[in-house]
């Protein structure tokens, strides 16, 4: 076997390091999106990605390291610029070159990030999410909600830690009108990736017991100003414009209005901003019942005395009024008098005549009557006569009774019983043999 010459792995990560670095040897602007971060010894290291637009599938990816004394200055220009910190997610763009390690392979080296085309990128991401909500129509539905009157029955959505949670419990609790309000704390996590999933879950925990609440505080005072993208969200808008309490949002950062506060009920800057406003809401309804308990008072007094000067009116106005009516009803019941003594004259005249008449008939009526009366005991007369047992017995026949009654049959008597047999002129007793 005829020898060939080698070269070492170092040897030939040499040679990739010469060609890189006589091939790139310039700076380029990419835009790409993080989907790893991590520091190390002050240092960063960025794991990038680009993804297929209409599929969202990943088409390139690439390493890429900022050293700690360019991330120094990186870093803060972009957080005072944006008010973000670069975080797992974020469109950026970035200036690198190409650099290739004998040990540690090929990387881009970061030299700057652009934080306006971040900055852009977020806007749109509003936008987006803006745009979205107005065409399900629930942009403005939370903000359409009204507080109730007395709104004393706050639930806070926060970190149970954060300065700001006990910043706004305390101003409430220390008003200089004496409100009583009651607070209950659904702890979340208020900064890094959990906050949009946090805050969901701490939204369906009050959603469960809602007619217990007035409404909802979102405060997160204390924490970092560059931790504020899980407060645009998609998921987390839509929950809080379609939800049935009014939410007021206290998120603590004033550089950028975050979805959230857009379709949130009222948005303050920080949590004793939200605990100043549910006071002033408070007494502006105590104040409005001061005004009209004043008003109902004047009212009132207006009333009674323009109800004395009537009165007195009519006091003056009475007896000559009582005077007229008394005339007139006198005037009326003579009138009623004479139609009386005019109608019971009548009735009495029409009687007299009818009785009259009545008269005249009775005799006659009274004799037809008698007649027909003594015909028909004529006639009862006859048929009794007709039926007459004596009759019956002047005419020879006998009846036979037995105790008093007419024996008909032989089966009526025994023998021995004493029998008495009626005859024409007499009767005769018997004794059944």
């Amino acid at each position: 076997m005829r020898e060939q010459h080698h070269l070492s792995l170092f040897e030939l990560n040499g040679l990739v390091r010469s060609l890189i670095e006589n091939s790139l040897d310039q700076n380029y602007w990419v835009e790409a999106e993080i989907s790893e971060l991590r520091e190390s010894g002050g240092h960063c290291y960025i794991e990038l990605i680009e993804k297929e637009a209409r599929t969202n599938t990943p088409i390139a990816k690439a390493s890429a390291r900022c050293w700690r004394s360019t991330w120094v200055l990186v870093r803060s220009h972009f957080v005072r610029v944006t008010g973000k910190e670069l975080a797992k997610g974020m469109k950026v763009l970035l200036k690198v070159y190409a650099q290739f390690h004998e040990n540690y392979g090929f990387s881009w080296i970061i030299t700057d990030i652009d934080p306006t085309y971040t900055l852009g990128d977020m806007a749109l991401k509003r936008q987006r999410i803006v745009r979205q909500l107005k065409e399900e129509g629930v942009f403005d539905a939370n903000r359409e909600l009204s507080l109730p009157l007395f709104c004393q029955r706050i639930a806070v959505i926060s970190s149970a830690s954060a300065a700001g949670y006990g910043d706004f419990c305390h101003h409430l609790s220390e008003n200089q009108y004496g409100y009583a309000f009651q607070t209950t704390l659904f702890s979340a996590v208020m900064q890094g990736e959990g906050v949009e999933q946090s805050i969901i879950g701490a939204l369906n925990k009050i959603f469960d017991n809602c007619e217990q609440f007035d409404c909802v505080v979102i405060t997160r005072g204390g924490g970092a100003t560059s931790d504020l993208s899980g407060f645009d969200a998609l998921d987390l808008a839509r929950n809080v414009a379609n939800f049935p309490l009014p939410v007021i949002t206290a998120i603590g950062h004033d550089r950028d209005e975050s979805v959230l506060d857009m379709i949130s009920k009222v948005r303050v800057k920080t949590p004793t901003a939200a605990a100043a406003f549910l006071i002033e809401q408070l007494h502006a309804v105590d104040s409005a019942i001061d005004h009209a308990r004043e008003r109902i008072g004047r009212v009132v007094t207006a009333r009674m005395q323009a109800e004395r000067m009537r009165i007195n009116h009519l006091s003056v106005r009475i007896p000559a009024l009582f005077a007229v009516v008394h005339a007139t009803q006198s005037s009326r019941l003579d009138l009623l008098l004479q139609r009386a003594a005019t109608a019971v004259g009548a009735r009495l005249s029409a009687c007299r005549m009818a009785v009259s008449q009545m008269s005249a008939k009775l005799p006659f009526l009274a004799d037809r009557e008698l007649a027909r009366e003594r015909h028909r005991l004529e006639m009862l007369s006859q048929r009794v006569s007709a039926v007459d047992p004596q009759r019956i017995l002047d005419q020879g026949y006998t009846i036979t009774l037995h105790d008093g009654i007419a024996v008909k049959s032989a089966a009526d008597v025994s023998a021995g019983d004493v029998i008495v047999t009626r005859l024409k002129d007499g009767t005769v007793e018997s004794v059944v043999g």
